[in-house]
């Protein structure tokens, strides 16, 4: 029988190269996402879908009785700026809807290891250079942030209390196909759509602030290693929290530029105020996931974005301004 895994946001950006991931490796797929963000066309043929909401009776039922081998939950608020806005909302999704299918899983008496996926780039902060370990003190800037910890904090409690198996991922910025321009790590949907507009390249301050820039399909083989590879044993909030990113830093310019180049694009750039809160640096030291979970990434940031940018050409037909 086949391994059966969860993939709450599977229509998503990053969850549905998830699901493809798992696909691939033969596993038993079931996708569940309400399609608030996610589209159907991108989830794989051969998972099985199921419509629904992570804070619903119904979606703990699923988890509870699907006996799933693996639940990589990626469904949530994922815009930093709506999370300012409305931290209730923000809260709703990701911390409630999070409990509500951990609590699922203990009562379902099945051995189901949870991968969360956490963030990187919103919680260490600006007050240590990069770049962040995973020991580092955590101090989010914006909801969204403080919610992706307040998960963790309650996965080390299921894990500790409850003996559950659980694993935080902690993504840099993720870009590649299928992206939407939501969160900071959107810019590069931004610019894609932009350089086929013909249309400036709008950078906010003086584009020398840094991101982790992380390609979609190697955060899918990060959440495959974490299925399936030993896990140190459970126990403070940072035994099983694995950085995932590149450990590089590249600025918002270098970033512009790159993709000018590679989409033969000559859009200017136009700066515009920076926005207030924005963090100066952000990278995220990857040496932990290479030890335990074997990973790294293997995808350079100049051939993600090549592949991101003919992705956005191609669902235009080609076509550029």
């Amino acid at each position: 029988m086949a391994n059966r895994v969860l993939v709450t946001g599977g229509a998503g950006f990053i969850g549905s190269h998830v699901a493809d991931r798992f696909v691939a490796e033969g596993w038993e797929v079931t996708i569940l996402d309400d399609l608030s963000s996610g589209r159907e066309e991108n989830m794989p043929s051969g998972a099985r879908f199921v419509r629904g909401d992570i804070t619903t009776p119904e979606a703990a039922m699923l988890v509870r009785d699907g006996r799933f081998d693996v639940l990589c939950h990626l469904a949530a608020q994922i815009d930093v700026r709506r999370s300012v806005l409305d931290p209730v909302y923000d809260a709703t999704r990701n911390i409630l809807g999070t409990l509500n299918l951990m609590e699922a899983v203990k009562t379902s008496g099945h051995t189901t290891r949870t991968i969360f996926s956490s963030t990187g780039g919103a919680l260490y902060g600006d007050f240590d250079p990069p770049p962040s370990m995973e020991t580092l003190s955590k101090d989010p800037e914006a909801p969204y942030g403080i919610a992706k910890l307040s998960v963790e904090y309650y996965l080390a409690y299921y894990g500790r209390v409850h003996g559950l198996d659980t694993v935080a991922l902690r993504y840099g910025n993720v870009y590649g196909p299928r992206q939407d321009p939501h969160g900071e790590a959107g810019v590069v949907a931004i610019f894609c759509n932009r350089l086929l507009d013909g249309r400036a390249l709008t950078v906010f301050g003086n584009g020398e602030q840094t991101r982790d820039y992380v390609y979609a399909g190697d955060v899918a083989g990060a959440n495959f290693a974490a299925a399936t590879c030993a896990l140190p044993p459970r126990g403070r909030l940072d035994a099983r929290a694995f950085n995932i990113g590149t450990g590089v830093e590249t600025s918002v310019n270098a970033l512009a530029e790159t993709l000018r180049e590679v989409s033969g694009g000559t859009a200017p750039i136009a700066y515009a105020p920076a926005r207030a809160g924005e963090l100066a640096r952000s990278a995220l030291q990857t040496q932990k996931a290479r030890d335990v979970l074997g990973w790294g990434p293997t995808v350079s940031l100049r051939e993600g974005l090549s592949r991101t940018f003919r992705f956005f050409a191609d669902r235009r037909g080609g076509v550029t301004a």
